[in-house]
């Protein structure tokens, strides 16, 4: 016995413009999430940009005069070397006729080099106290110190008094000082230089629990005996007189190779060093002078001179994990978390350096203040360097194009308002030189309106019912683009005199304008969108500049008619501002980049001459107008024409179609870019339009969110008032510019209110469809023409407020 299984319903197969719907969205979303990486990446660098200057987190008090009366006297009179062992802090003092040459925030690759080079000449060592932010923006300068046998030591990441600081902020301020030291020279230190500290009797109750932290992390506290005091710029001699111990005691003497112009350092620098090696001192590290105190081998630096050095002991409670100077670094992870560099007694804990460590890790006395960096450190380090290195060379550029846009739009401003006065005065001139402007005799004969629709339901009426109030002799051709919603119906039960509609199957906007171009009666065609509505008078003033045989285009003036909506509004005012008045400026330079679907007329021989509506590109209106100025055809632009267009009513449908207008706008360029080497009137665009629509419609809104980014970054982190002024200035320059904008087109000035949110928000938005689309442009994206919901809210003219 067999059985037969029921037959399902099979299901649609989805449509070619489904599918081709369906892979433009699967392909969309992850350049929208480049896009919006390209943006985190560039506020990412900007931030880390600030915090190496001190722009972020910057705290710039320095506490004084505080009391001391917390801190162990045996403390207060000890020597400069403070470590601590079990939570007891002991002191030493460097041994006699020897001398701790110590140079603090740095380093840099102007003065950094010089130091080196005189101690190279001098045959010494010296211990550097660096800043880690330094570091990480310098770190060749880094490694050649380290590898001429120099010392290293921690003077913090951002130069902060830690006095101010809490233990997180101090762990971060090690840490990352630790990690650039390893990303720069592959190595770890344990030893510490606080920032604007100097002998250790300046230290008081509130420095104090902050060395006893950082001493129970295996740190040794690194403090000055001599001042040279060469920051004041002194003199040569001075900061030789300054700088040299009394009785021939040992010392730790402070310089600086950073914080200024540091060339009498260098100058003082040789001559010191020659005169306290004729006093019979010697010169060694921070580790070597320890190592001396210690007793271990081989620690009197280069010129084997010995002495003897005194400790102090206090004890005090442990604060930290605790370990002392001879725990490793890496005690103390119970406060602030294991520091970076692997486990190594520090100088001075009574072991030589061979004792602790292994032979990978050996070196030589002088350093043994120091560790080599392994496994997550020595990475993150050289991550850290890396990102370092790509803000320093990114945020210089970007400081050069944010000049470049602040001219750029600035000049196309300028251009806008010299340029748009000229043509609203030569176009309505009425008397003077010359008389009344005319295009030649008044142009009467009928023409064709040519009106594409697919699923235009809502708006198909409206849009017939505005043209059959013409005062112009025309032709309606409707062409119903494979509609599903009954539009042609709609269309043809209207029984409106001169209306022909025409049905194809669903092939695009480009083909529907071209099967009404082959179909017009007449020789002149008006192209419009089907959700247009036309002012009785429009094509007549449309018409009108074909009284001039040289003209084979003429763009119109497409108004916003639902613009009482926040997004309406924003979008009148980029109507009115930014496409009428720079249609102006692009015809008086007859360069005209674009004829707007909403509005605009062609001959119709000059059409069938470019091939008509091509396909090519997104931006069918781009790409014909472009391709008529190649041909040697005038377009014009004419005020007087005007036409209210139904603008997208929601955000996800405005990013839709300006992402379209957009891609399609790039890809018309770079269709057409021969016309960059082509001679006569084609040339004429290459060489004036394109690089203008280049510069102000493409490269100046993608640079344009710098203006954005380094304003809320100087608001935030830099000067909030000037940088608010500043904005506001340019506000007011753009405020200017439109208010001219609605003067010349008679609008209303209410709406200008919305421009300062228009700034905040809808601007933000476009920046973000233009570097989306410029991201599709340079993967090789394609997309098919897109298709915006309609409400058919925009009725005749008269009822636009």
């Amino acid at each position: 016995m067999t059985s037969t299984t029921p037959s399902r319903g099979r299901r649609r197969a989805p449509t070619k413009m489904e599918r081709a719907a369906g892979k433009a969205a699967a392909l969309q979303k992850p350049r929208v999430i480049l896009a919006l990486l390209l943006l985190l990446g560039l506020t990412s660098v900007m931030l880390l940009d600030g915090y190496l200057r001190s722009e972020i987190g910057d705290d710039a008090r320095v506490r004084d005069g505080a009391a001391y009366d917390k801190v162990p006297q045996k403390i207060l009179d000890g020597g400069p070397l403070l470590t601590f062992t079990g939570g007891t802090a002991k002191t030493q003092s460097v041994p006699k006729k020897t001398i701790v040459l110590t140079f603090d925030d740095g380093p840099t690759p102007t003065w950094t080099p010089q130091i080196l080079k005189v101690l190279d000449d001098n045959d010494i060592e010296a211990t550097f106290f660096m800043v880690g932010s330094m570091v990480s923006r310098y770190p060749g300068v880094v490694k050649d110190l380290v590898d001429q046998g120099n010392e290293v030591g921690i003077h913090t990441f951002t130069h902060v008094d830690l006095s101010y600081q809490g233990t997180g902020r101090l762990q971060r301020e090690l840490k990352q000082t630790q990690l650039a030291l390893a990303g720069a020279a592959g190595i770890t230190t344990t030893l510490f230089r606080a920032p604007y500290s100097s002998e250790i009797n300046a230290v008081d109750n509130y420095s104090w629990p902050v060395y006893k932290e950082i001493g129970n992390l295996g740190y040794t506290s690194v403090f000055v005996d001599t001042d040279s005091d060469d920051w004041k710029k002194p003199g040569v001699s001075k900061i030789v007189q300054w700088a040299t111990p009394k009785d021939n005691e040992g010392a730790v003497v402070l310089m600086h190779d950073a914080g200024g112009d540091r060339s009498e350092t260098v100058k003082a620098l040789d001559t010191y060093i020659k005169k306290m090696k004729a006093k019979g001192y010697s010169f060694t590290t921070v580790s070597g002078a320890m190592a001396k105190l210690n007793g271990a081998p081989n620690g009197a630096g280069r010129t084997g001179v010995t002495g003897s050095g005194q400790a102090v002991e206090a004890g005090v409670g442990q604060t930290g994990a605790g370990a002392g100077a001879g725990a490793s670094a890496g005690a103390g992870a119970g406060a602030l978390g294991e520091q970076p560099g692997g486990a190594q007694s520090a100088p001075g804990s009574g072991s030589t350096n061979s004792s602790s460590s292994n032979s990978s890790n050996k070196v030589n006395v002088e350093q043994s203040g120091q560790q080599k960096a392994t496994g997550s450190t020595l990475y993150e380090g050289k991550a850290l360097v890396y990102a370092v290195a790509v803000a320093e060379w990114v945020l210089p550029l970007l400081s050069w194009l944010l000049l470049v846009v602040g001219v750029s739009v600035m000049g196309r401003f300028g251009m806008m308002l010299i340029l748009a006065r000229r043509h609203y005065r030569q176009r309505n001139r009425k008397r003077g030189k010359g008389g009344k402007f005319s295009w030649g005799p008044t142009v009467t004969r009928p023409v064709t309106v040519i009106v594409p629709a697919y699923n235009e339901k809502e708006c198909i009426a409206n849009t017939l019912h505005s043209l059959a109030q013409s005062t112009h002799p025309i032709e309606i051709i409707v062409v119903d683009d494979g509609s599903t919603d009954g539009t042609k119906e709609i269309a043809e039960s209207l029984g409106l005199p001169n209306v022909r509609v025409i049905r194809q199957e669903n092939a695009g906007k480009p083909a529907a304008l071209n099967n009404g171009v082959r179909n017009a009666s007449y020789d002149i065609v008006v192209m419009m969108d089907g959700d247009t509505v036309f002012e009785p008078d429009a094509v007549h003033q449309l018409v009108q500049p074909f009284a001039d045989p040289g003209i084979g285009a003429v763009a119109g003036n497409a108004k916003v008619g639902n613009r009482n909506t926040v997004i309406g509004a924003w979008q009148h005012i980029e109507y009115v501002m930014g496409f009428n008045l720079d249609r102006r400026m692009y015809d008086l330079l007859r360069c005209m980049p674009t004829i707007p679907g909403a509005i605009g007329a062609f001959r119709r021989d000059a059409v069938l001459e470019v091939g008509g509506m091509s396909e090519d590109t997104l931006a069918e209106d781009t790409d014909i107008t472009i391709a008529m100025h190649r041909a040697g055809w005038r377009v014009v632009y004419q005020e007087h024409a005007r036409a209210w267009t139904e603008a997208p009513s929601s955000l996800k449908q405005l990013w839709s179609q300006r992402y379209r207008w957009s891609y399609g706008t790039m890809q018309a360029l770079w269709k057409h870019r021969k016309s960059l080497t082509d001679k006569g009137p084609s040339g004429r665009f290459g060489r004036i339009g394109m690089p203008l629509v280049v510069i102000f419609q493409i490269i100046t809104p993608v640079l344009a969110p710098l203006i954005d980014v380094f304003t809320v970054y100087s608001m935030i982190f830099v000067d909030f008032w000037a940088s608010l002024l500043a904005w506001l200035a340019v506000l007011v320059v753009q405020l200017v510019c439109a208010a001219y904008a609605f003067r010349l087109d008679r609008e209303k000035y209410r709406y200008l209110a919305m421009l300062p949110l228009q700034q905040l928000a809808y601007r933000q938005m476009m920046y973000l469809v233009l570097i989306h689309s410029s991201v599709t442009a340079l993967t090789g994206g394609r997309l098919r023409w897109q298709k915006l919901k309609r409400t058919g809210e925009v009725g005749t003219p008269a009822g636009v407020s």
